[in-house]
């Protein structure tokens, strides 16, 4: 029974579920996603390793995030779905998605600067490596 209860308790902890927004937080480092500041959608406008032209490939480059710690981007030719986790002073994700129609995944993370700029990096598995920056839409 112990075990179990166990168990349970680090689901409750680490659980990317949809319904996680409405669940009690465990830990002092995440918050409910219906407060976060960076949800919603952001227009990518610059990434280290790629030019304008690349981001706007085949639609205007972005990422999005909502309150039931879901989200998207696109750029060029990637897009990915994200598996997101809150905190005071941003958002840690992982994805799934495409890039050129083969599979790829990674991780990422983002927060507000200073001056309001959403600022980031997306990481390929085995992969690329990016910082962003993006405007709220």
């Amino acid at each position: 029974m112990e075990l179990a209860r166990r168990a349970a308790a680090i689901d409750a902890r680490t659980s990317c579920r949809p319904d996680d927004a409405r669940r009690p937080l465990a830990g002092g480092d995440l918050m409910p996603a219906r407060d976060h500041p960076l949800l919603g959608k952001w227009r990518i406008v610059e990434m280290a390793l790629w030019d304008s032209d690349f981001l706007d490939l085949v639609e205007p480059a972005y990422i999005r995030f909502d309150a039931q710690g879901r989200g998207e981007f696109v750029f060029g030719a990637v897009q990915g779905s994200l598996h997101c986790r809150y905190g005071p002073a941003g958002v840690r994700f992982t994805w799934q998605g495409s890039d050129e129609m083969d599979p790829v995944s990674g991780a990422g993370d983002a927060e507000l600067d200073e001056d309001g700029l959403l600022t980031g990096e997306i990481r390929f598995h085995d992969g690329d490596d990016s910082t962003f920056k993006a405007r709220r839409w």
